[in-house]
């Protein structure tokens, strides 16, 4: 989020957002006909200022939740080739990678381009709900044409990476780039290459290799398979965020039900490098 600090302050930000919440509450209940539940806020790392405004949160009724943790692989400044990275792994894991390598066979990665993504947007939406709809648990599913529509918007700023078998795309995934992050996106492959080949895995290899290769500072995984994730060097970063029914009620149960609704994950975090 993002303000002119030097004209108000950030109480007086999040005091103009809560107002335009109220506004919008209003505008979809006579468009749509619809009510809102619950406002979100999120996803916040710990040393995020937002912080510093507990009480303004708490004084708008909204509760305090920590989430499952952010997969974040800060990228040495010695890192400058994949040969470097695999050089301060140790030799369980440089095994690991060059296995994942060899088990790719015939398969092709290539970036595709606009009128590529165009093209192809129902077969990757196929391969994105084969992946999607395993998950735990899920608040949304996305919509056929989205990653094209975000291409569009984003151009440079938003790529797809595409895995090809025999000239048929088998499994993809998306990137956002921000700044001096790289934002993993959602992804997708046909469940018939992903143990034989490994594709999860040496998607996260070659995300990492961009991220080295572009100069970027840390590849910022997301917060689903967080071990498969360790194992290339990602480390948990803890997440919070702001939540508010609006049924009253409901809101004073709140962090009850969220337990429910947020089980606590059981995972063995792995440690790839020499030193680690």
């Amino acid at each position: 989020m993002y303000f002119l600090s030097e004209a108000i302050t950030q109480n007086s930000f999040l005091e103009t957002l809560f107002k335009a919440i109220d506004a919008l509450k209003i505008i979809i209940k006579k468009r749509d006909q619809k009510s809102i539940r619950a406002i979100l806020f999120k996803d916040f790392f710990k040393d995020d200022r937002i912080h510093e405004s507990l009480k303004i949160f708490e004084g708008h009724e909204f509760c305090q939740f920590n989430v499952q943790p952010n997969m974040v692989l800060d990228i040495s400044a010695n890192w400058h080739t994949m040969d470097d990275y695999l050089n301060d792994l140790n030799k369980k894991y440089k095994t690991r990678f060059r296995r994942a390598k060899r088990k790719l066979g015939n398969i092709v990665l290539k970036e595709m381009t606009l009128a590529e993504v165009l093209e192809n947007s129902e077969h990757l939406h196929r391969l994105y709900k084969n992946v999607s709809t395993k998950a735990s648990f899920n608040t949304f599913s996305l919509p056929k044409h989205h990653f094209y529509q975000l291409k569009l918007q984003l151009q440079e700023k938003f790529r797809v990476f595409a895995y090809y078998l025999n000239n048929e795309i088998i499994g993809f995934y998306t990137l956002i780039l921000n700044v001096e992050s790289l934002e993993t996106y959602f992804l997708g492959y046909a469940a018939a290459h992903q143990t034989n080949n490994q594709l999860y895995l040496n998607m996260l290899y070659e995300m990492l290799a961009f991220g080295i290769l572009n100069n970027y500072k840390s590849i910022v995984y997301a917060r689903t398979a967080m071990e498969i994730k360790s194992s290339v060097g990602a480390k948990p970063k803890s997440m919070t965020m702001y939540v508010k029914h609006t049924n009253t009620l409901v809101n004073a149960q709140l962090k009850s039900i969220f337990k429910v609704m947020n089980p606590k994950l059981e995972w063995e975090e792995r440690h790839p490098f020499k030193n680690s």
